[in-house]
């Protein structure tokens, strides 16, 4: 089985080397001594996000902290091409659950999405929390799936504003793809070439379907409209398995990019 991996601060690792003891003490101490129940000479894995991978032997365990001693460090580059999921609002924890999802399968960047028909609402403080939460669900899910880096989870959006982020992104990568997920387009996602594509944007609708507004404003900026299959997929599982077409046609068919 594959060490357990724990999140460090930003930026710990840099210039960590092989034979360098590092105290891992705070939440991530606490996590791993009393409930992975961690033991000396157990190999454990550490990240701080930025991508660098530290192989580590646990030394010593405490009640609330662990010292481990570098065996090995790598660094994980991003795969190409980024994948960024849009995910709109959706009621039931359904999106908590496609992002975690989008996590374990190697999303880079997360949007919410305030679409029109989203039954949720994030407003003030209650907006703050709703993604801080997300935020808090795409750490653990980075965790479980062993990734050296935690992807972003951006400001919500409005159409608007979603529109300005897809034409922007667009400007600035000329081979980024902006996919729109619908029940009713004619062109498939697993028929389309991205071999090409630096960055692929996938927007997820909630529950009640994305509106004909929305879709004209996307289209205006130049997405494609897309489906998946024969069957409606749920908004907490249609962008996991677009994310999954995606990855079986690009990323996933490539070697590893990492290095020591």
């Amino acid at each position: 089985m594959t060490a357990a991996l724990f999140l460090l601060d930003a930026g710990r690792l840099t210039g960590a080397t092989p034979g360098q003891t590092i105290v891992v003490d705070g939440a991530e101490g606490r996590h791993a001594a009393t409930v992975k129940r961690i033991e000396p000479g157990e190999p454990v894995l550490l990240a701080d996000g930025s991508g660098v991978v530290a192989e580590c032997e646990t030394v010593a365990a405490a009640a609330d902290r662990l010292e481990v001693r570098i065996v090995a460090v790598r660094h994980e580059h991003p795969g190409r091409p980024r994948v960024t999921l849009v995910q709109a609002l959706a009621k039931g924890d359904r999106d908590d659950q496609a992002i975690e999802a989008a996590t374990e399968l190697g999303v880079d960047r997360i949007v919410p999405w305030q679409a029109e028909r989203s039954i949720v609402q994030w407003r003030g403080e209650r907006g703050a929390k709703a993604r801080r939460k997300w935020e808090q669900v795409v750490r653990a899910a980075a965790k479980q799936s062993r990734r050296a880096t935690v992807p972003v989870v951006a400001e919500l959006l409005d159409r608007k504003r979603l529109a300005s982020l897809a034409d922007a992104d667009a400007n600035a990568n000329a081979n980024v793809a902006l996919l729109v997920l619908h029940e009713d387009a004619d062109e498939a996602l697993a028929g389309l070439d991205l071999s090409a594509a630096g960055e692929v944007v996938l927007v997820v609708g909630p529950e009640g379907g994305i509106s004909p507004a929305e879709l004209d404003a996307l289209r205006d900026v130049g997405a494609r409209v897309v489906r998946l299959g024969r069957h409606v997929l749920r908004a907490s599982s249609a962008g996991p398995a677009a994310i999954s077409v995606v990855m079986a046609a690009t990323r996933w068919t490539q070697q590893p990019a990492a290095d020591d």
